[in-house]
């Protein structure tokens, strides 16, 4: 199994740009877009799958997995929204 699939991949619809934009939390912030979503998964599997080789030669530690775990937390911890939270 890849080191990747340790990591959440998302991929939504942006109203403001109008497509679909990658990106996984924890390895890298919205990076690929496009109007096909399949295309655009595949990009961004292969993006965060680029990432990790890059950490892995640069000897920078992995960040914590983010698969198996409450992502709603995750994303409200790293950009302390509490304001937020409380929408929830």
């Amino acid at each position: 199994m890849k080191e990747s699939a340790y990591y959440v991949k998302l991929v939504e619809w942006s109203q403001e740009d109008q497509c679909f934009v990658g990106q996984c939390p924890g390895i890298i912030g919205p990076c690929c877009h496009g109007d096909d979503e399949e295309q655009v998964y595949h990009e961004l599997c292969l993006i965060v799958d680029e990432w990790i080789a890059i950490m892995k030669k640069d000897a920078k530690p992995l960040p914590p997995m983010t698969s198996g775990i409450n992502l709603s937390r995750l994303i409200l911890e790293r950009i302390g929204d509490t304001d937020h939270a409380a929408r929830l």
